[in-house]
């Protein structure tokens, strides 16, 4: 199969259409993947070290304003609907899959546009606009939370997929997260990671807590800063607790983030959709420190649903400091039986077999129209 994958703008949006190239290759190796994204978008840089070939059409998002810029996205969409045609001719995908982010509303348009068959997956609770606008020309919404399905009315199928980057996470094999951190096999190992790019309220609050992390027992604490945090953020560290490093590991950023994921006993994490797939794949205990800086608030949506659960704990970000996170952690891992209560219910909200669900489908409307 021939299929061409967009999404991008955040790691929520490139990681889901990358997890399901992977599994294609997986199941059929003759599998030949195209991701269009933009030159100046995160996916510029995963997508090629994924080994995917990549293209680049010029596009921006809609302000929620009224503006003049908004003028010039709707020129940058339509001359990106032409270049995605011309790229769409010239590898003759058997399917497009847009993953949501600004970029996927061109190609995925494109693809309908010239009969091509078109999926789209949301991650969120809250629907994006690019998915909601798509959902009238695509043949196939894919949605990670039941709940969701009843958002797109003008949506052709909808069904349940899940986040394929749970289905990606399970491949992870143990010990080995532990082995690329330096860490003994038997460390208990506590994440604290603030998303793709890192979360400066996140960082602030490890600085503060940084010389009480003796109050977490029989713990290491690893803390993935975000690139452009990790100086700073270590020289302060290191400036304010001169013997942090014997509790605690910083790192800019996490290439193996599922083997680490694999090896962990608690989360601390935003709550983008992806990595909520992640940790219920897993069955792993989490306190969730939404974003309040997206779109709808949809990263407290996607928590709530957790919580709801009982699989999780939530701390926003107005309450967020060095104590308020250092007393949620030193209770949930001095807690055995909470810990595995809380293990049990994530579970019990895992779709392990996303990608494979998506698979399905791919393959069904490839058999419908071609």
């Amino acid at each position: 199969m021939r299929i061409v994958l967009t999404g991008g703008g955040t790691g929520g949006h490139i990681y889901p259409a990358v997890a399901v190239g992977k599994h294609m290759l997986q199941n059929d190796p003759d599998t030949k993947l195209l991701y269009i994204g933009t030159a100046k978008g995160m996916e510029s840089r995963v997508v090629p070290e994924q080994g995917i070939p990549f293209e680049a059409i010029e596009i921006t998002g809609f302000r929620r304003k009224l503006s003049f810029e908004n003028v010039k996205t709707i020129v940058r969409f339509l001359k990106g609907a032409q270049r995605s045609k011309s790229l769409l001719r010239e590898f003759k995908p058997d399917v497009v899959i847009g993953t949501g982010g600004y970029v996927c509303g061109p190609v995925v348009y494109a693809a309908a546009k010239l009969g091509i068959p078109t999926f789209i997956h949301e991650q969120n609770a809250i629907p994006g606009l690019t998915n909601q606008f798509l959902s009238r020309y695509a043949d196939h919404v894919g949605v990670s939370f039941p709940e969701s399905a009843s958002q797109f009315p003008k949506a052709k199928e909808t069904s349940f997929t899940g986040n394929p980057c749970a289905t990606n996470v399970l491949r992870a094999v143990p010990g080995k997260g532990l082995q690329s951190l330096g860490l003994p096999p038997s460390s208990r190992l506590a994440l604290v990671v603030g998303g793709s790019r890192g979360a400066r309220a996140l960082n602030e609050a490890m600085i503060e807590m940084a010389p009480s992390l003796d109050r977490i027992k029989d713990a290491h604490v690893v803390f993935v800063t975000g690139e452009i945090y990790y100086e700073s953020t270590k020289e302060r560290i290191a400036e304010a607790a001169p013997e942090a490093h014997k509790k605690l590991t910083l790192v800019p950023y996490l290439h193996n983030m599922a083997e680490v994921l694999k090896d962990a006993a608690l989360v601390v994490s935003r709550s983008g959709a992806s990595s909520l797939a992640e940790i219920t794949a897993l069955g792993l205990p989490s306190i969730l420190i939404p974003s309040p800086n997206v779109t709808n608030n949809h990263q407290e949506a996607n928590a709530r649903s957790l919580v709801s659960a009982g699989a999780a704990e939530i701390l926003l970000e107005k309450d967020l400091s060095g104590e308020t996170l250092l007393r949620e952690m030193e209770e949930l891992l001095g807690d055995p039986a909470r810990m595995k209560a809380m293990s049990a219910a994530t579970a019990k909200l895992a779709v392990p077999d996303s990608a494979n669900r998506i698979m399905e489908e791919l393959m069904r409307m490839k058999g419908k129209r071609w």
